[in-house]
């Protein structure tokens, strides 16, 4: 921790730049909702990678992770493989849906 006046005026001053970052990429974020990417699927991505760094810039500098010992980073890293491959779980099964053959349903039967 900051032991004297001029390491405290320097970390207040870090949070201010660090807040500002964060107020600009919100509006950002709020910005692509009003752009149209060729793709739907493109601005969402876009949407949360700025999510993402958003939510890195939080844990990193507010929370105190960037001080934290090595296992706080183990942990985080299998959050971000577990939360990709929930991720990859549902793309790979929208792409390909369930169908059974000789399914009707009860309108199709009158």
């Amino acid at each position: 921790m900051a032991d004297n006046v001029e390491e405290i005026q320097k970390s207040i001053k870090k949070y201010f730049i660090i807040g500002g970052l964060l107020i600009a990429l919100s509006a950002a974020t709020v910005g692509l909702s009003y752009v149209e990417l060729p793709t739907h699927g493109q601005n969402i991505l876009l949407g949360m990678i700025l999510a993402t760094f958003k939510a890195a810039l939080v844990a990193l500098i507010f929370m105190h992770l960037n001080h934290e010992r090595s296992i706080i980073y183990k942990i985080l890293a299998f959050t971000v493989v577990f939360a990709v491959v929930l991720f990859a779980l549902f793309i790979f099964s929208h792409e390909d849906p369930l169908t059974f053959s000789g399914f009707y349903t009860p309108a199709d039967q009158l």
